[in-house]
């Protein structure tokens, strides 16, 4: 990528390099490929091309009846993850997580979420498609947004560019109608695409954690997920922090129902089948939990480690890369629970929870029933979230169980 120059108050600076002229700006919802191709000028009419990297995916994905879907899913979080590694590295660079401007995480938060919409409807979309995420357009509809969705349609641009699998740009408008693919509610019918354009904002915000986690739902049952995880080490996390030894980072976690779970890196190393750890004593475990205590109850959580007996102090990142992180053995026990008044959204848990199962772990509420992801944007659920592996699930449930009455009853004496 040509060299960038770093961010500015509510806009982030894209490189002076103008995209090439014979590259077709075209408005959005795109015609048909073919159709598109035979209306893009003659010096643009090279076809689209696919990355060897997933066509390879494809071919090894035999007997998988989601293969082609998990290539284009594995394509799509990539190619965002190119996008957010650039404006995580513009903030790192100018200081702007500091400030209380939020301008630059959206502006990835958007372009994340319109590159993933964007290569889902290229490679798979053959009927309708169904997109439930996280963003709409709405504010950038508004008096004086026009400077950050510039900066949105020249990073997207750009990184298409860079990427050179497709031939072709947004318009402004264009941008605006990809955004708004994401507002399907979902359901128990039909299949439907969910996506966390970026979960872990303030984990991108300071440097760390953060995950684009897309799955797809088929019939009310997510049937696939995929985790791109930028900044976490390739390897096992080490220590407590969630720091490598400096080991490669940029992992990416895939799962399909019945297939299992793998790991490989961003950049395309061999996948690696994975599974969560065998530890059955809970003295021997180690927890991840949010690394915001705005984000789930930490004197809850730890509540249940010292009923349990766990001796190796919590794992705090963030994002779904915690469900990863558990599905590759880092660690043995994840535990969400959120203040109450919040509603779990659906695109903060089904990547994750499948990679998870996939890998031979649950992932339950707090009463131990599985995930419901069919009813909407929004998962229904008994107080928390808690995934292991199936040797400690019974007495983690009863930890929980027990820790979340004591904070029940001491409430109900104030």
């Amino acid at each position: 990528m040509a060299a960038r120059v770093g961010l500015l108050p509510h806009a982030i600076l894209v490189s002076s390099r103008a995209l090439p002229t014979p590259r077709a700006r075209v408005p959005y919802p795109l015609p048909p490929v073919p159709s598109y191709l035979r209306h893009a000028s003659s010096s643009a009419s090279r076809s689209c091309r696919a990355s060897p990297r997933f066509v390879a995916v494809r071919a090894m994905a035999s007997g998988n009846p989601y293969a082609a879907e998990l290539a284009a899913a594995k394509k799509a979080v990539t190619l965002a993850a190119k996008l957010c590694q650039t404006v995580q590295q513009d903030i790192m660079h100018s200081g702007v997580q500091a400030k209380a401007d939020k301008s630059p995480v959206t502006v990835a938060d958007y372009g994340s979420q319109i590159l993933v919409g964007f290569s889902l409807k290229m490679d798979v979309s053959s009927g309708p498609f169904s997109l439930v995420a996280e963003e709409d357009s709405d504010e950038l509809r508004k008096d004086g947004a026009e400077e950050i969705l510039e900066d949105i349609t020249d990073l997207v641009n750009e990184t298409i560019f860079d990427d050179g699998s497709y031939n072709i740009s947004f318009t402004k408008e264009g941008i605006l109608s990809a955004i708004d693919d994401g507002k399907s509610e979902g359901g128990p019918s039909g299949r439907h695409w969910v996506l966390d354009p970026i979960d872990g904002t303030k984990g991108f915000l300071r440097g760390d954690q953060y995950a684009i986690a897309l799955a797809l739902l088929d019939e009310g049952k997510v049937v696939l997920g995929v985790l791109a995880c930028p900044n976490l080490p390739l390897s096992s996390i080490n220590n407590i922090n969630g720091n490598s030894s400096g080991d490669k980072v940029g992992a990416l976690f895939s799962a399909t129902i019945g297939c299992g779970a793998q790991v490989e890196s961003l950049d395309g190393s061999p996948p690696q089948k994975i599974s969560v750890c065998s530890i059955d004593n809970p003295v021997n475990a180690s927890f991840f939990e949010s690394y915001e205590s705005a984000h789930s109850m930490h004197d809850l959580t730890g509540s249940i480690a010292e009923k349990l007996g766990v001796q190796a102090p919590p794992v705090r990142i963030d994002s779904q890369a915690k469900y990863g992180a558990l599905a590759r053995g880092d660690g043995a026990i994840y535990l969400r629970f959120p203040h109450k008044g919040y509603r779990e959204k659906i695109w903060d848990h089904a990547a994750g929870s499948i990679v998870v199962t996939e890998a031979g772990g649950i992932v339950t509420d707090a009463a131990g029933n599985d995930l419901d992801f069919s009813k909407g944007r929004f998962l229904d659920l008994d107080t928390g979230i808690i995934a292991t592996n199936k040797e400690l699930m019974p007495s983690l449930l009863k930890a929980v169980q027990e820790a979340i009455k004591e904070t029940n009853q001491a409430a109900s004496l104030l």
